[in-house]
């Protein structure tokens, strides 16, 4: 039976696509995003963890006991088709009355591309609306595989500069242009996402290229500009890594400028 590794599922979400949905987060990512809100989620394995803050030093974790503080816990477990389904359907009367569905997140969902194809086609024999959040940094037959079956895309893209993108998220840029361009032949819907990092990517130069790149493609949906936002530190010490982007300003001065670039050919909105 075909398992994947989640570490949450959020319901009651109403930022990851159309209506009410549920949100699933697969564990493991291919990129290290500086900026990233989940740091948790890098990892493709459960991570046990353990905050020396919150110990109420009662003993029970050396005995194999469930820790009453929180101070040790594992990110991420199993979890298989079937007992995916079984969650995802307990909400479905909020996705029918909204028209919403389930989004499935990450980290990247298409590291575990096997699983997420199948949840994909459940989701549409039980006609539950679907959606991917990606980082588009996957197998361009995965993707175009999705997009038969899937009607939603939340898709990021961070820079046309790939030796920024490369320093900033440890990868190349290609992939995730290309296969960009390969959702907008097909007949999915795309709400692009875009990250904007103060003394990052947020110069003009940078987005114009995005925009650029993106303007003729017509199954652009929505252009969402996502603020920087710094509350992601506590995760970040968690999981017992250093947050170096805690001192950036939050506030992009060139974020008017960005949205009336955007504005010119789609419907944008400032915030996710």
């Amino acid at each position: 039976m075909r398992k994947a590794v989640i570490f949450n599922i959020m319901h009651y979400s109403v930022h990851d696509g159309p209506g009410i949905r549920s949100t699933v987060f697969f564990k493991g990512c291919p990129l290290s995003c500086k900026w990233c809100h989940n740091p948790e989620s890098i990892n493709p394995e459960p991570q046990d963890v353990f905050e020396a803050g919150k110990c109420v030093k009662c003993g029970l974790c050396d005995n194999g006991g469930k820790c009453p503080s929180g101070a040790r816990e594992t990110i991420g477990y199993e979890i298989t088709v079937s007992d995916l389904m079984k969650e995802i359907s307990k909400y479905r009367i909020f996705y029918d009355q909204s028209g919403g569905g389930v989004t499935f997140s990450g980290g990247e969902p298409f590291l575990q591309a096997d699983f997420l194809l199948e949840i994909l086609e459940k989701c549409r024999d039980e006609y539950i609306k679907s959606a991917i959040d990606t980082s588009g940094f996957c197998d361009s037959s995965a993707i175009l595989a999705a997009a038969g079956i899937t009607g939603y895309f939340l898709y990021d893209v961070k820079f046309m500069n790939s030796e920024k993108h490369e320093k900033y998220c440890g990868a190349p840029n290609s992939l995730i242009l290309e296969n960009l361009a390969l959702l907008s032949e097909t007949k999915t819907k795309i709400l692009l996402r875009i990250p904007v990092i103060p003394s990052v990517n947020d110069d003009l130069q940078e987005m114009r290229g995005i925009f650029n790149f993106v303007r003729d493609f017509k199954n652009i949906e929505f252009v969402h500009l996502l603020p920087y936002h710094a509350i992601q530190t506590h995760k970040y010490n968690k999981i017992g890594q250093q947050y170096e982007f805690a001192n950036i300003r939050e506030e992009s001065p060139n974020m008017e400028k960005i949205h009336r670039l955007f504005g010119e050919k789609f419907r944008v909105k400032t915030g996710g």
